[in-house]
């Protein structure tokens, strides 16, 4: 385990409220690290809007964020239960659990998973969503990397609710709402990146979020001008 990179992502996820917080790269931030320190085959997160209802925010690849959808869509699977119940759910084998989430457990192995494990993102009594770590081959969790992975997204949860002042729920609700925003735009501009330059998704993503780190620009922005051909973006894809 990099330990140096754990420590800095620790860093990076207690100090990202500034200004021009964009919760979307945050997410992503959190998926792409519990890959790069877990060992995890993929990662993805899931955040409850105004309603109270899950939504996807962030995934470590397009596979994940489909499969993600799916279970929403399916209203079954270890991240929804998770959620609920506010508590961890490790599934070491998928190929067990056919009859406890028949549809979410053939389509995960369908993408080529055997293993998951539903980490709750909550402070105290307050759960705002899940942090979803994917294997592709099955067998039990690693009892350190475990604690680790719950302690990331506990976190970023931090992190997400230190705005609150005496409005936290208000403050929270408008961020989530602007992010589920921008995670539309987002996903327009990565199809039309990915049409234009004949790339998939995941590059027209990565695409994006290079571009807007280099020019300190928020992910949001730089897809908006992209969808409106609002200016060149030049190098955007190269």
């Amino acid at each position: 385990m990099n330990e140096r990179l754990l420590a800095t992502t620790f860093v990076e996820l207690a100090d990202n409220l500034v200004a021009d917080f964009d919760l979307i790269d945050f997410l992503r931030l959190l998926t792409d690290r519990c890959v790069g320190i877990l060992g995890a085959s993929a990662a993805g997160v899931l955040l409850a809007d105004h309603d109270g209802e899950l939504r996807v925010m962030a995934a470590s690849d397009e596979q994940v964020r489909l499969l993600e959808l799916f279970q929403l869509q399916n209203d079954e699977g270890p991240c929804l239960e998770c959620f609920r119940a506010g508590a961890p759910v490790s599934v070491p084998d998928l190929s067990t659990e056919t009859a406890r989430w028949p549809r979410f457990a053939a389509q995960a192995q369908l993408h080529g998973f055997s293993a998951v494990q539903a980490l709750p993102m909550r402070l105290r009594d307050e759960v705002v969503g899940a942090l979803n770590l994917f294997r592709t081959t099955p067998g039990p969790f690693d009892p350190v990397g475990t604690p680790i992975a719950q302690a990331l997204a506990d976190v970023a949860t931090i992190s997400l609710l230190q705005q609150r002042s005496t409005q936290r729920t208000t403050v929270l609700n408008e961020q989530l709402q602007a992010a589920l925003n921008s995670r539309v735009l987002i996903e327009q501009a990565k199809g039309k990146l990915a049409e234009r330059h004949n790339i998939d998704m995941e590059q027209a993503f990565t695409a994006l979020r290079r571009y807007a780190r280099a020019h300190n620009r928020r992910l949001s922005d730089v897809a908006r001008a992209l969808i409106d051909d609002a200016e060149p973006l030049a190098g955007l894809a190269s």
